[in-house]
């Protein structure tokens, strides 16, 4: 929005901002904020930064916790849920050496930086394009406990079809199981706040294609934007979670993006679909290529689908994503492509016909993930295809054009599954991490840090019982 701080203050004065919003993301993907009165934003602000707690985030160890951050002047944005006229930027954080300050090599920001500036130097490409898809279910209640003799979860939505017995207050318009796709109204009963939320994405600079409803009877939703470059997506992510869930609160409704909160319903994932543009010209186009991709492009998914499982610790990062891979859902379990493949990890959009269309998408990711992480492995692993000349057809990947849910045993012979559950996932990545690492964009550090979270995760959660254990094993 602002290159200098002159353009900032004139702004603000004219527009009679009240307060400066600092967003800064952790390395879970959540973003953490800090206030100033917009009297006080000035050049010092910008030059020595904001001091704070980097344990706190989960980068740095107590006993060496001062870190800083810096706002990123065109990133500002008004805030459209404060009460006081507020200006939000994102930040980029700096660890503290001497006097100086530095930038800190696990930054997500400077992660998707990073990546974006050797993709530039490898020449593979100028730029690279990313378009998730998100999904996320709108819930009318959300109740959790889970004591030591106590454990309950409560969910509730009223378009869901277990309400349809209600004696005071149903309409009758209540949605199956597994029958929500592009409901029209009034069955759809967030189609006002997706406007509403859509509306305030346009104007905080998120172009949106389309929003629909989704399949997942109780309140499952997408929105799908605009393609745009790694970073400018990566910030878009964090501003379309912080814009829906805000105007989900003000509506007096919840939103999750869970990939699993509803047993034997569709989960919810970030499909990325990903293009790449070099001098202007497509990357991944070849009208005598297999579904009208170019060798690149062929190679890019051979790097990708190569490092598929390694990849999920970033796409995939909580014990909840592996509870939506599975059969039955239209959600991949078999490292595979095809075109126009829904239970493949990677599938060519059939419609996506012209040049300048011509690209694949990615199924495995979900709303877990950190973006910046995300979309720079996902990009890194391309590249690395790309640079290996990586052919999907002669490791085994396909392309398989048949349903992979319906395919016997003998049929999927030598074709891959994806990790089962976090902890594969992390020894994945444990051993297959180098074409992350190789250029400088992630960081050993990073690589242990990550790997120590997920596995954490995995472990306290495989340890608690479950109420169907109880059910199954009680009386036994």
């Amino acid at each position: 929005m602002f290159s200098n701080l002159n353009d900032l203050l004139r702004y603000c004065e004219k527009e009679c901002v009240e307060f400066i919003n600092f967003k800064v993301v952790d390395r879970a993907g959540r973003w953490h904020q800090l206030s100033i009165p917009a009297a006080r934003f000035n050049e010092e602000t910008l030059s020595e930064g904001i001091g704070f707690d980097g344990s706190s985030y989960g980068f740095l160890t107590v006993e060496k916790s001062d870190m800083v951050f810096r706002p990123d002047l065109s990133t500002a944005f008004l805030d459209p849920f404060s009460e006081q006229k507020t200006l939000v930027m994102i930040a980029n954080i700096y660890r503290i050496e001497g006097s100086e300050r530095i930038r800190f090599e696990d930054d997500p920001r400077f992660v998707a930086q990073k990546t974006e500036r050797v993709l530039a130097e490898k020449g593979i490409a100028d730029q690279v394009f990313l378009g998730p898809e998100f999904e996320f279910y709108v819930l009318d209640k959300i109740a959790f406990r889970n004591e030591i003799n106590h454990m309950e979860v409560y969910i509730d939505s009223a378009q869901a079809e277990w309400n349809s017995g209600l004696k005071d207050g149903c309409s009758g318009l209540t949605v199956p199981a597994g029958g929500g796709y592009h409901l029209d109204i009034p069955f759809d009963t967030s189609c006002g706040l997706r406007n509403e939320a859509v509306r305030l994405l346009e104007t905080l600079g998120v172009p949106v294609k389309y929003h629909h409803s989704e399949n997942g009877g109780p309140g499952q939703v997408e929105i799908e934007v605009n393609f745009a470059t790694l970073l400018c997506m990566a910030d878009g992510t964090q501003k379309l979670k912080y814009v829906v869930r805000n105007e989900a609160i003000r509506q007096g409704k919840t939103v999750t993006f869970m990939p699993k909160p509803f047993a034997r319903e569709a989960g919810s994932s970030m499909h990325v679909h990903l293009y790449m543009m070099k001098g202007g010209e497509p990357v991944f186009y070849d009208e005598k290529g297999y579904s009208g991709l170019s060798q690149t492009a062929l190679h890019a998914i051979g790097g990708i689908l190569q490092h598929t499982a390694a990849l999920m610790a970033f796409t995939n990062p909580s014990t909840n994503s592996y509870k939506r891979l599975v059969p039955g859902y239209e959600a991949p379990v078999n490292i595979c492509f095809g075109t126009a493949n829904r239970s493949a990890v990677i599938r060519i959009p059939a419609y996506a016909t012209r040049p300048e269309q011509k690209r694949f998408e990615l199924r495995s990711p979900d709303g877990t993930a950190n973006p910046y992480f995300a979309f720079s492995a996902i990009v890194l692993a391309a590249m690395d295809g790309i640079i290996n000349e990586t052919d999907p057809n002669a490791h085994g990947f396909g392309p398989i054009d048949k349903d992979l849910y319906t395919m016997s045993y003998d049929e999927k012979a030598g074709i891959k599954a994806l990790p089962a559950n976090l902890a594969e996932a992390a020894q994945a990545l444990e051993e297959d991490h180098e074409f992350l690492t190789k250029d400088g964009v992630f960081t050993e550090n990073l690589i242990k840090n990550q790997i120590q979270s997920v596995l954490k995760d995995h472990y306290e959660v495989n340890s608690l019982p479950h109420p169907e254990e109880f059910r199954k094993y009680y009386h036994i």
